[in-house]
């Protein structure tokens, strides 16, 4: 990892009021570097590679510390399976039913309208759209007959 990578890292982790730890630190990077969208267990299985000593509630507890400052985002997904997110720009995501490949996708290619919506005299302060359906790999493998 470059030093930039690793300021940047850190001084994120500051502005949002958090101690600068090595399980935070860890988790954050890996985030970095894997944008696959993981799974708290696939985060924890890298993260104890580093730090043997980091338990699985450190783990999530670290994740929950950064989703509540802002730094990651949840994503939640068929099957009652929660992902991270390190980017934080408006994006949806399209989730292959197939392979469950996660894909990240641009706001502006999925337009949902909230302005003026009433939802049940609700606030509407934010909007995630999850795009379902195969991937351009799996739809091929299916039309060659490919299992």
């Amino acid at each position: 990892m470059s030093t930039e990578t690793r300021r940047l890292i850190e001084q994120r982790l500051r502005e949002a009021g958090l101690k600068v730890t090595p399980q935070r630190y860890a988790v954050l990077d890996y985030l970095w570097r894997h944008r696959t969208h993981p799974t708290a267990d696939e985060i924890e299985a890298a993260v104890n590679c580093r730090f043997p000593c980091a338990s699985r509630a450190t783990v999530y507890n670290t994740l929950h510390a950064l989703r509540e400052a802002g730094l990651v985002q949840e994503i939640y997904v068929r099957g009652g399976v929660t992902r991270y997110d390190i980017r934080l720009e408006p994006h949806h995501h399209f989730i292959c039913r197939r392979c469950g490949r996660i894909e990240d996708v641009a706001a502006d290619r999925v337009r949902v309208e909230t302005k003026g919506m009433e939802l049940n005299d609700h606030e509407i302060e934010g909007l995630e759209v999850v795009v379902h359906g195969l991937c351009a790999e799996c739809r091929q493998e299916e039309e060659d007959g490919v299992r």
